[in-house]
C-alpha cells in the first residue's frame, strides 16, 4: 500500500510548481522516511491510539503509521486519525489515501481542511484539545512575519517562535496528552541560534528528547524535491523525565548504513548553556575538544568580544566604492580572505572594496589593527564550517579605520584590535578540526552566528598568545600541523 501512495506522492509532487512548493513551505515525505519515523513509536500503554497529523499532505506519514498498526507491531485496539491539510489539491489526495483504509474495523479518520495553527490555538484555548496520544508530522518550513496573524495567534497560547515548522511542533506538543509521543522531521536550525531560544526552552520544559536521527547529506531527506536543508528526525515524549538520548545516522533515506549510539542528556544540552543549544553528537571523537581541560574559558573571561560586522552594504550603498579613493577606508568582505592571506583590494569583482569615512559612516567603522574574523556563511559539506582569518594592519598602510561587512564575525576588544599574537592564536584554535567537529554538533544550518561563537569555550590568553607566537614561526600551517598543535594542548 505504501508503494502505491509513494508513487502517487511522486506524481503529485512533479505536478506542483517549485515556486508554489516554496511558498507553501511543504515538501512531501518519501515512503522509506515515513516508515522509519513510524518505527520510532511505541504503544505507550494505550489501548486506543488518537493520532494527530498536522499538515498531512497526501497522507504518507499517517499511512506509514496505519501500516505499522496493521502489521501487529502496535497493538492498539482502536486507531483514530485527525489529519489537517490547508491545500485543496492535497486534500483531495489525502482523502484518496484514507479511502484505502476506509473498510478497516476499529479505524476512523477525520480530515480537517483549514489552517492548523488557527485550529490548534482554538482547541487549546476553548476546548479540552489535549487528548492525542501520538503525533507524526512533516510541518511546513517558512518564516513567520513578526506582525502576521500567525504570530499573534501563537502568542495567545504562549508560543514565541519564528517559523511555521517550530510553531507546528509547539502546538502539537500542547495538544498531546501526558506521555504522548511525537515524531517529526524538521529542519535542524532550531537547535541553536538566538531566534529559536524561546522555542527550545518551550520544548525542553514540556517534553523529553528520546531519539534524534541525522542524514549525512543535506539533500537526501527530500531529494525528489531538490531540497538543500539539513533535516532532523526527532522523537519527543511529553511530560516524562528526561533520560538518555539515542542519536542515529544514515547516509540517506535507504538507511542501509544505519548506526546509533546512546548519550547522556548533558551531552545533548549542556547544563551551563544559557542558550539551551541542542547538540547532535554523531561520533565519540566530537567530544575531544571538551576533554581538553585547558579549553574552559568564555570570551567574557578573556575580555574578548565577537560581533557581526556592522556594515550592512545596501543601507550604506551611496558611500561604497569599487576602488579606494581619497576619503575612503578599506571595506572587508569574506571574499577578501583566503586562509590567512588578505587579497585587498580585489578589483573586477561584484563587491566594493572601500567605504567613504565621514560623520555618517564613522560609527560603523573600527580602528585599523589586528582582528580575527570568521565568515558567517558556510555549508555542512565544506571541509570546515568555521573558517577564521587574521586582519593585519600592515595590509592597509595609511588607513586609520576599517569597515567589516555584515557577513563577517569580528573578534575584538571593545571595538579595537587584539594583540597580534592573540589574533593569530584565536585563528589557529578556531581553524582546528576539533573545534569544527564540536561546532557541527549544535549548528545544523549555513550560518555561523556571533552567538554560536560566544557559546564556545577557549584556551586562556596565555595559551592563545603562545599559539599565536608559535604559528608565525611555522613555514606552513597545514591542517595536520594545526590539529597536532591543538591536540597537544592536552599536555599542558
Amino acid at each position: 500500500m505504501l508503494a502505491a501512495i509513494d508513487y502517487n506522492r511522486l506524481k503529485v509532487s512533479a505536478g506542483i510548481d517549485l515556486t508554489v512548493k516554496s511558498q507553501l513551505g511543504q515538501f512531501m515525505t518519501p515512503a522509506k522516511t515515513a516508515m522509519f519515523m513510524s518505527s520510532l513509536f511505541t504503544e505507550g500503554g494505550n489501548l486506543s491510539c488518537r493520532l494527530l497529523d498536522p499538515g498531512a499532505g497526501i497522507g504518507s506519514l499517517s499511512a506509514a503509521f496505519i501500516e505499522r498498526w496493521l502489521s501487529g507491531e502496535l497493538k492498539f485496539q482502536t486507531l483514530s486519525l485527525t489529519a489537517y491539510e490547508l491545500d485543496k489539491g492535497m486534500l483531495h489526495e489525502l482523502w484518496r489515501t484514507m479511502q484505502f483504509y476506509s473498510d478497516l474495523d476499529n479505524f476512523k479518520s477525520e480530515i480537517c481542511p483549514g489552517d492548523f495553527i488557527e485550529c490548534a490555538v482554538n482547541l487549546i484555548q476553548f476546548t479540552l484539545g489535549t487528548n492525542f496520544t501520538h503525533a507524526i508530522l512533516n510541518p511546513p518550513y517558512k518564516k513567520i512575519n513578526s506582525a502576521s496573524t500567525h504570530r499573534k495567534l501563537l502568542r495567545q497560547v504562549g508560543i514565541e517562535t519564528v517559523n511555521l515548522y517550530s510553531a507546528f511542533m509547539a502546538l502539537t506538543l500542547e495538544l498531546l496528552m501526558q506521555n504522548g509521543q511525537m515524531v517529526a522531521i524538521v529542519p535542524r536550525s532550531f537547535c541553536n541560534g538566538p531566534y529559536y531560544r524561546p522555542f527550545r526552552e518551550f520544548l525542553l520544559k514540556r517534553a523529553a528528547i528520546c531519539h534524534m536521527h541525522l542524514f549525512a547529506s543535506r539533500n537526501k531527506a527530500f531529494k525528489d524535491d531538490n531540497v538543500l536543508q539539513e533535516n532532523l528526525i526527532i522523537k519527543l515524549v511529553k511530560g516524562v523525565r528526561q533520560g538518555k538520548v539515542t542519536v542515529s545516522t544514515s547516509a540517506d533515506d535507504n538507511f542501509a548504513d544505519y548506526a546509533e549510539s546512546l548519550y547522556d542528556f548533558n551531552e545533548i544540552v549542556r547544563p551551563d548553556d544559557t542558550e539551551k543549544c541542542i547538540h547532535v553528537p554523531t561520533s565519540a571523537t566530537q567530544n575531544e575538544i571538551e576533554a581538553l581541560s585547558v579549553v574552559r574559558h568564555t570570551l567574557d573571561e578573556l575580555n574578548i568580544k565577537v560581533s557581526t560586522g556592522p556594515v550592512v552594504d545596501f543601507r550604506l550603498k551611496e558611500f561604497l566604492r569599487e576602488k579606494p579613493e581619497k576619503g575612503s577606508v578599506p571595506l572587508l568582505y569574506s571574499n577578501h580572505f583566503a586562509g590567512n592571506n588578505i587579497e585587498w583590494p580585489k578589483l573586477g569583482g561584484k563587491k566594493p572594496n572601500a567605504i567613504i569615512c565621514n560623520d555618517h559612516t564613522r560609527k560603523w567603522l573600527y580602528p585599523n589593527g589586528y582582528y580575527c574574523v570568521v565568515r558567517r556563511f558556510s555549508s555542512k559539506e565544506e571541509r570546515r564550517r568555521i573558517v577564521a582569518s587574521v586582519v593585519r594592519p600592515e595590509a592597509f598602510p595609511g588607513s586609520s579605520e576599517l569597515g567589516f561587512e555584515n557577513h563577517l564575525n569580528v573578534f575584538h576588544t571593545d571595538r579595537h584590535g587584539l594583540p597580534e599574537a592573540v589574533a593569530n592564536g584565536l585563528s589557529m584554535f578556531l581553524n582546528s578540526t576539533l573545534v569544527d567537529a564540536y561546532f557541527r554538533r549544535f549548528n545544523g544550518h549555513t550560518q555561523v552566528n556571533a552567538t554560536d561563537l560566544r557559546i564556545l569555550k577557549y584556551p586562556s590568553l596565555e595559551i592563545l598568545t603562545a599559539l599565536g607566537n608559535w604559528a608565525v614561526e611555522q613555514p606552513e600551517l597545514t591542517q595536520t600541523v594545526i590539529d597536532s598543535k591543538i591536540k597537544g594542548l592536552a599536555l599542558l
